[in-house]
């Protein structure tokens, strides 16, 4: 019994840590995979090919460009947001499909 190794003790602070950290993985992946196929919808690799397109001479690709990073940050704050509230308790954990409905939305150029 004295050969007993505490770092492996598994506490209810760990699993919730563990939770939290799967559920962080899991709606950021899908979050992520949305942004890139709202980019795709116009011909972009991804959401960061997209946004590498500001001030381009293009005046169509500098405005989606433009565009898709002040919407990338608005997903990306809320998303955030509502991820702390969940660790917090002032939420309850949404399903990844209801998240993203709830993300702001582009407004394309």
């Amino acid at each position: 019994m004295n050969n007993i190794d505490l770092t492996r003790l598994v506490t209810a602070e760990g699993k919730q840590a563990a939770a939290y950290a799967s559920l962080i993985a899991t709606h950021t992946a899908a979050i992520q995979m949305h942004l890139d196929a709202t980019a795709q919808q116009r011909q972009y690799d991804g959401i960061q090919t997209a946004v590498s397109y500001r001030d381009d001479p293009n005046p169509q690709f500098a405005a989606e460009a433009e565009a898709l990073f002040v919407w990338r940050s608005a997903v990306w704050t809320y998303a955030n947001a509502e991820l702390e509230n969940v660790q917090s308790g002032a939420r309850i954990q949404p399903g990844i499909d209801e998240l993203i409905g709830e993300l702001p939305e582009l407004v394309w150029p």
